[in-house]
């Protein structure tokens, strides 16, 4: 049996195609690794992703846990010395995964409690109290306050298919 990897010569191109045009200017000196909180606590390397979408390997990306694993905080494209759009980059192949149907748990966690509620936290008794306290309604003026405005959110939801995208509300 072989770990052999079959590259798909045209994915690198196609996440250069969608907007990730500084794809091809890394050079993989590791600086966005070293600079990633999320690579301190897990298995993520941004080194290790952004190689394999140069090399075409999209059935070890686009199925992955570490493309989601990726918190956005733009730490890896502040420091880069190539200038490469390192967070847009994976939010484009993340884009890609969800098309072909794959999503992490978590984020589907976090868009079943968005259109349940409004948010994607929800507010804790504690906070509740902290806000009565200072003199503010129970919960913010956003869809959590206005059933209306909650109701319409979860038509345009349900309009774009994202509650089935994420497996229902």
């Amino acid at each position: 049996m072989s770990n052999v990897k079959i590259p798909d010569p045209d994915f690198a191109q196609s996440v250069i195609d969608a907007g990730g045009k500084t794809l091809d200017l890394c050079y993989q000196c590791g600086t966005c690794t070293g600079s990633c909180p999320s690579g301190r606590t897990t298995a993520f390397r941004t080194r290790q992703l952004i190689r394999k979408a140069q090399l075409g390997l999209k059935d070890d990306i686009l199925p992955s846990e570490e493309l989601w694993m990726c918190t956005t905080c733009y730490s890896c494209v502040e420091r880069c010395p190539r200038d490469v759009d390192i967070v847009d980059i994976i939010i484009l192949m993340r884009n890609m995964a969800v098309q072909k149907g794959y999503m992490s748990e978590d984020h589907k966690k976090v868009g079943r409690s968005l259109i349940k509620i409004g948010h994607t936290v929800p507010a804790s008794d504690k906070l509740k109290q902290l806000r009565v306290s200072m003199g503010l309604s129970e919960n913010p003026p956003t869809t959590i306050a206005d059933p209306k405005a909650l109701a319409d959110f979860q038509k345009i939801m349900a309009k774009t298919g994202f509650d089935k995208l994420i497996g229902g509300a």
